[in-house]
């Protein structure tokens, strides 16, 4: 959807208890995954990843990509993603180091541009002629990386809840950080260093941040059963080196990072911003990116917080349908 910016501020100000009035969660619905009708281990720059796929690949609608946050995360989070399968295929991988993939531990491996890389040669390696990348978090630094390349092989990019710049990302957490109870951010002010006096306090107030921006709803007991049985789960090591120990502060090989200047690149007509209602990755920002993309549109997931694909996946896929279907051609 095309969001005025009146119906954001709007939207932006609804208060906690706005999210009871949207539909339950696909995950209180016992929501269970199909296997992969695909799956391999692709050679990419550094190793091999893992990849799964559900759906036709050579059928009638270009493939959706979908890249995972972090740096460190897995393919697991974005499961409900596999409702798209029944009118394309819908292709879920682990990067170098993480979940099932090749666990070189090199950090000469861990740059943006290998990442790039990797996501073009899991299209070779699948021999996907156009497809639609959707990047979350972190994987959005690396789809707008894609999408500035501006490759023919590219039918949309869905830039969802994206890293665009660390000093972007900093700031967000800070203007959040100042709606939380004053008890909290005392706590939180003292953990910003190396070796916190109180780790159990930091972890508190870390916790609470998380809980009203990171993911509002716990995951469903079918998400944490198959990320148990698929792969080591999530990188701290990777996470720490490329951006640091905590969201609120930047010490890894991302602090100085900013994809800002590329939005100039974007494909406009092609490109789609989506963000939960509470995002850490807060719409207002995620707004003035977005009009720097003549054409770009932003969709805003009701109820959701940064994990919009777990928090509210029936809204998040509605959007990605919608969207996807009118970029095919």
């Amino acid at each position: 959807m095309r969001l005025a910016r009146r119906d954001l501020l709007r939207l932006a100000g609804l208060g906690a208890g706005a999210a009871a009035l949207w539909p339950l969660p696909a995950w209180a619905r016992d929501a269970t995954y199909p296997a992969p009708m695909r799956e391999a281990m692709l050679p990419v720059p550094g190793g091999r990843v893992y990849v799964r796929v559900n759906g036709d690949l050579a059928g009638p609608r270009p493939p959706l990509v979908i890249a995972h946050g972090g740096p460190g995360g897995t393919h697991a989070s974005y499961l409900d993603a596999l409702a798209l399968a029944d009118e394309r295929a819908v292709i879920l991988y682990d990067q170098l180091d993480s979940g099932r993939s090749d666990h070189p531990g090199d950090p000469a491996n861990w740059r943006v541009a290998r990442f790039v890389d990797e996501l073009e040669a899991v299209r070779r390696g699948l021999d996907v002629a156009r497809w639609h990348v959707c990047g979350h978090s972190w994987g959005g630094t690396i789809a707008l990386e894609y999408a500035a390349r501006r490759s023919p092989a590219m039918a949309s990019a869905i830039l969802a809840s994206p890293l665009i710049s660390t000093r972007s990302w900093i700031a967000d957490a800070d203007a959040l950080r100042r709606e939380l109870p004053a008890e909290t951010q005392a706590a939180l002010a003292t953990c910003d260093v190396p070796a916190p006096a109180n780790a159990a306090t930091c972890e508190a107030g870390t916790t609470e941040f998380y809980r009203r921006f990171n993911g509002r709803e716990p995951d469903p007991p079918s998400l944490r059963a198959y990320a148990r049985a698929n792969g080591r789960g999530f990188n701290a090591r990777l996470y720490e080196t490329m951006w640091g120990r905590s969201e609120f502060v930047s010490t890894g090989t991302l602090r100085a990072y900013d994809g800002e200047p590329l939005l100039a690149r974007l494909d406009g007509a092609r490109t789609l911003f989506m963000v939960g209602q509470y995002d850490e990755a807060r719409p207002l920002t995620t707004l003035r990116f977005a009009a720097r993309v003549p054409g770009a549109e932003l969709a805003v997931i009701p109820g959701a917080a940064h994990g919009t694909f777990t928090d509210r996946p029936d809204e998040t896929i509605a959007t990605l349908r919608s969207w996807m279907r009118r970029h095919d051609a």
